[in-house]
């Protein structure tokens, strides 16, 4: 029998340098690519080469076995298992089976909407080199236990190290172990490994079905691109090729017939176990395996019911690019009924085809991409499928490749019903993890991602939001940052050396952060005691913005509203409308925090962002209060302007707020100035997330703005303590709240501006004649005393508790607080109108009036 390497060998000289397995377990082909021109087929592995599905899972089950035989028990119960997409998908799965006790991920190049990557990397060699790891459950790859990793071949070790690199440096780990059907390292490669894995300080084993070198000669890039580039011209022309070898003439791949319109395949939506994932993309774990092997004997009699009745001739079980497990497992389940079985999958990645028995690759179906993906249209491949007698073929694809582009008279299911008599298609509906299914369309039962408004380059590169716990101290689902993280980057400046700066023009807020205050245990007494105290009333004014918004957003858009904070202040309140909406409504409603910038506007790359998930319809922006309506100003101006430059149109400027003591919008919990707990502290009532920064040297046209993570302040946190609290409420105050929301729906709730009013005139009585220099309200005069260098407090004759810690922060600073008539507001916080090193907050003394 000719070995299926035997052309490439012949005419490029590429040598497979090791035992006889060796030929057993791999072919060689060609592909396009500039960076290698050889490629390894695998036998086994069911990608490019059909095969028999218990062969195929049973390569991977038994190294699995391995794996579990080298760690205990023990270890092999703590330890989790990560494959490569998209060729070894269904191989790490497998692998999984065989360890039996771990759960099992696998990287992806497909984003998924609402899931935040845990990590990413680099795979240099191949044509699609960006990977995500999209876990459900983001502390999936946090543990300590054993990594084992995947791939179909280790050939450079480039693409392991890489992963080691980038999850190490967050979850670090003693032991790693390496798994792939070859070791094809050359001596230099393994040295570098073993000097990786001292330098890191953990172990590193590697397990493999064989082991060998690949010999390539000088100019074995460059003959093999030529060679490649020769073949591919012909078969575009449709003549042959004649190459003087052994081998003789060899005609080139020819294009398969384009099958005649109307083609139609037998339709198979699978009874897929509910909850059970479709694979390894957000995780999959021992009691999921279980339920799906459950299941098999009847996916695989709807299965077999769709073939031709009697004997169904030669099947092939066709996968779909990195769903490779569903696919196999399905092909297991209709070899164990006696039908004659073989499996493979589509893939991304151009192989030149030659019809010739000693190459690897014999024959290529091409057709569009049929599941949308992020990077753009493109070719997709099927190998070695044409020709190859199959009588019937079972295509399984998930819910979001079950597109037009699929069903089109040049897409997949057409160019295979031009070689195979019987096509059935097969769904499998595509798992999405439970918090981020309301970024999802759930208008059809496919799954299909809600359709964007608009998809341009820029927008499909932008990264997923950010999450905790990598990134806040919030659960995953309760918000997502459309920030990046500047946690690494020092920004923190003095208070009065920021001041100096900004009041004399030389820098903007936004472009530096001020040291983060840290509570006396005073004033952390006095947090706690104001909690206590104002969590039933912060409740009712929760639950009346939510039912008010909910209410407004019934007849527009989908209905369900997407909540889009403003960081920071926004987002605790965003995470409790959320809450509200889940308790009293079953809602899941999705919850981002963007950043506004006063003079510098909405971050337009976040409503790119927002824009491309979600109808901008349904977005609700959120804030915690208002003072005298500043950022309500930028934010309409900012959507105006982003309509003018993007002609994207659908958000509404209107902002959601707890509190509207300046009466600046519609929307509110309630127009009274009361102390708001998550406005007495910074970051750590506020999941330890900076204000945002915005500096053209970190922040460039395609970023988002930028936040730091203040991991190093956990032990002083109290975010889920304030919301938890407010949150407890929620059942106590829901028959007022239902009252109230229907009252003022029925209101005239126009804004006044008497808030805005009331700060001109402040401002020119005190001779400040700068309106933001004067920040009403207790909320913004918080921020004054935290964050700037207060001139003064004005506040409200016979206010009480609501001002005690303002009170507190003026004491510590000294500042002096001073009683008005005829204030609409609690209190107004003065930020020093003309600062020097010698003004009020730079050496804690009285005032200097100006």
């Amino acid at each position: 029998m000719v070995w299926s390497g035997t052309w490439v060998a012949e005419r490029l000289g590429v040598e497979l340098i090791g035992g006889e397995d060796l030929r057993g377990l791999l072919g060689l082909a060609l592909r396009r690519n500039p960076k290698r021109a050889h490629l390894l087929v695998s036998h086994v592995l069911g990608k490019h080469v059909p095969q028999r599905p218990s062969v195929v899972r049973g390569a991977g089950y038994d190294l699995g076995v391995r794996v579990r035989e080298l760690l205990g028990d023990e270890d092999a119960a703590r330890a989790v298992v990560l494959g490569y997409a998209e060729t070894a998908t269904g191989l790490g799965h497998s692998v999984a089976d065989g360890v039996g006790l771990a759960p099992y991920l696998h990287s992806t190049r497909r984003p998924v909407a609402g899931v935040a990557p845990a990590g990413g990397f680099e795979e240099s060699h191949s044509h699609a080199t960006s990977h995500l790891l999209l876990p459900e459950d983001p502390k999936l790859l946090a543990g300590d236990g054993p990594l084992v990793l995947v791939d179909d071949e280790f050939s450079t070790g480039n693409t392991v190290l890489n992963t080691i690199r980038d999850l190490h440096e967050r979850y670090p780990r003693d032991r790693y172990v390496i798994v792939a059907l070859v070791d094809m390292r050359a001596a230099a490669d393994r040295d570098r490994l073993t000097a990786f894995a001292a330098e890191i300080g953990a172990r590193v084993d590697l397990l493999s079905l064989a082991a060998g070198t690949v010999g390539l000669p000088d100019g074995v890039l460059q003959k093999g691109q030529e060679l490649v580039a020769r073949y591919e011209a012909a078969a575009s022309a449709g003549s042959p090729v004649s190459v003087a070898s052994p081998a003789g003439s060899v005609p080139p791949a020819v294009p398969a017939p384009r099958a005649p319109r109307g083609t139609s395949a037998v339709r198979v939506d699978l009874e897929w176990p509910q909850g059970v994932p479709d694979g390894g993309r957000h995780g999959f774990v021992p009691e999921h395996r279980s339920r799906l092997e459950e299941a098999l004997p009847a996916l695989a009699e709807q299965l077999a019911e769709a073939l031709p009745s009697g004997d169904p001739g030669r099947v092939l079980v066709l996968g779909f690019e990195e769903l490779m497990y569903a696919p196999l497992a399905l092909g297991v389940a209709l070899e164990e009924r006696g039908i004659d079985v073989a499996y493979s999958t589509t893939t991304r990645s151009p192989v030149l085809a030659v019809d010739d028995p000693g190459y690897a690759i014999r024959t290529r179906l091409v057709f569009p991409a049929h599941d949308a993906p992020a990077d753009g249209p493109g070719e997709r491949y099927a190998y070695n499928v044409a020709g190859a007698g199959f009588d019937a073929v079972v295509a399984v694809v998930d819910s979001v490749a079950d597109t037009p582009e699929l069903h089109a008279p040049d897409g997949l299911l057409a160019q295979l019903a031009a070689h195979i008599p019987h096509v059935v298609l097969a769904v499998v509906p595509s798992y999405v993890p439970s918090y981020a299914r309301s970024a999802v369309s759930t208008d059809v039962p496919t799954a299909v991602p809600a359709p964007a408004t608009e998809a341009p380059e820029r927008s499909s590169m932008l990264p997923e939001p950010l999450r905790g716990p990598a990134f806040s101290s919030y659960a995953p689902e309760e918000v997502g940052w459309l920030l990046q993280d500047l946690s690494d980057v020092e920004l923190e400046a003095p208070t009065e050396e920021r001041e100096e700066a900004i009041q004399s023009g030389g820098a903007h807020y936004a472009e530096s952060l001020p040291v983060e205050y840290q509570p006396s245990d005073r004033y952390q007494e006095l947090f706690h005691a104001a909690l206590e105290t104002s969590a039933a009333r912060i409740a009712r004014a929760v639950g009346v913005v939510t039912e008010t918004v909910l209410a407004e957003k019934s007849g527009r858009g989908s209905g369900t509203p997407v909540l889009v904070s403003l960081a920071r202040a926004g987002t605790p309140v965003g995470v409790l409308m959320r809450r509200w909406a889940q308790a009293r409504h079953g809602l899941d409603l999705p919850h981002y925090a963007v950043s506004i910038v006063r003079g510098r506007g909405i971050d337009a790359n976040a409503l790119r962002w927002l824009a491309a998930h979600h109808d901008p319809a349904d977005v609700v922006f959120v804030d915690g209060w208002t003072g005298k309506g500043a950022i309500t100003r930028e934010l309409a101006e900012a959507l105006a302007e982003f309509e003018r430059a993007e002609g994207i149109t659908g958000f509404d400027p209107e902002i959601a707020v707890l509190a509207d003591p300046g009466s600046c919008v519609r929307t509110y919990g309630t127009r009274e100035d009361f102390l708001i707990p998550s406005a007495c502290l910074n970051s750590t009532v506020s999941g330890l997330i900076s204000r945002t920064v915005l500096r053209a040297d970190l922040v460039g046209p395609d970023d988002f703005h930028g936040g730091k993570f203040y991991r190093e302040l956990a032990g002083a946190d109290v975010s889920n303590d304030f919301l938890d609290a407010v949150a407890a409420r929620f059942d106590e105050v829901a028959e007022d709240v239902d009252t109230a929301a229907k009252e003022l729906l029925a209101a005239d709730r126009a804004p006044t501006w008497e808030g805005w009013a009331a700060v001109e005139r402040i401002s020119e009585e005190y001779g400040i004649h700068d309106v933001n220099l004067v920040k009403p309200g207790v909320g913004e005069t918080t921020r004054v005393l935290l964050r700037r260098v207060p001139w003064k407090i004005l506040a409200q004759r016979g206010a009480g508790a609501d001002l005690a810690h303002v009170r507190l922060l003026a004491e510590q600073r000294g500042v002096p607080v001073e009683e008005v008539e005829g204030l609409p507001y609690t209190c107004v916080g003065l930020i020093h109108p003309q600062y020097t090193r010698g003004a009020t907050g730079a050496d804690g003394k009285a005032v200097v009036s100006q």
